[in-house]
């Protein structure tokens, strides 16, 4: 799998860090999704094992009963990050600039992705380094539902419909060897497209993509 040279492009070319320079403390789903995704956590997750937030922020939706031995954040805002008290450490990179994360070959048991995915213009980059620093055994989870920045999503998720981005994020993991067949959750909503749009509560749809590090 190959993203083209314009499947890559978003509306706003500009530093992703001047997007981000102001934190947002808000959740960017409704509450369906994100009980759907703490579920999905708690189904998924061991405890005391070590985590990865790929592109966080102030909040990770982990289930508050469980602790983990270390949990990594990372975004491109340090205000969230910080308030963030799931986090016991975090780092600020831009990953479009530089997907190599700072972080050791399989030193974690799972990498989390939360409604950010559609953002990462070099996903075959990222998920590589997904891959290098898993466990064997450790479980990626990237979830997204229909909303984004839409000037700051890539055009190949832009111009998708929903099942087709879920294809993509598929491919993203086939694209490295090793990683095995992905999983597909989805939850629809049963809500008229109206109510959605006016963002009444469960109008989320709920996508996550698993694989796990052969």
């Amino acid at each position: 799998m190959q993203l083209r040279p314009n499947q890559r492009l978003k509306l706003d070319d500009t530093d992703d860090k001047l997007f981000y320079a102001y934190p947002r403390f808000v959740t960017h789903v409704d509450e369906g999704f994100i009980q759907q995704l703490t579920d999905l956590y708690r189904d998924r997750l061991k405890p005391n094992t070590r985590i990865f937030d790929m592109m966080s922020s102030w909040v990770s939706h982990l289930p508050e009963e469980m602790q983990f031995s270390h949990v990594e954040g990372h975004g491109l805002n340090g205000e969230e990050l910080a308030r963030n008290a799931r986090l016991n450490h975090y780092f600020v990179q831009n990953l479009n600039e530089n997907p190599q994360l700072p972080l050791p070959d399989e030193d974690f048991d799972a990498v989390l992705n939360c409604v950010s995915v559609q953002y990462v213009q070099y996903p075959e980059a990222v998920f590589s380094e997904i891959y290098r620093i898993l466990k064997p055994g450790g479980v990626a989870i990237i979830s997204f539902s229909n909303r984004m920045f839409f000037e700051k999503a890539i055009q190949a998720w832009r111009e998708a419909s929903e099942a087709q981005r879920v294809e993509l994020v598929k491919a993203y993991f086939a694209s490295v060897p090793g990683f095995t067949t992905a999983e597909v959750i989805v939850h629809k909503s049963t809500l008229p497209n109206l109510l959605q749009w006016l963002g009444a509560a469960g109008g989320d749809p709920f996508y996550a993509v698993v694989a796990y590090r052969s």
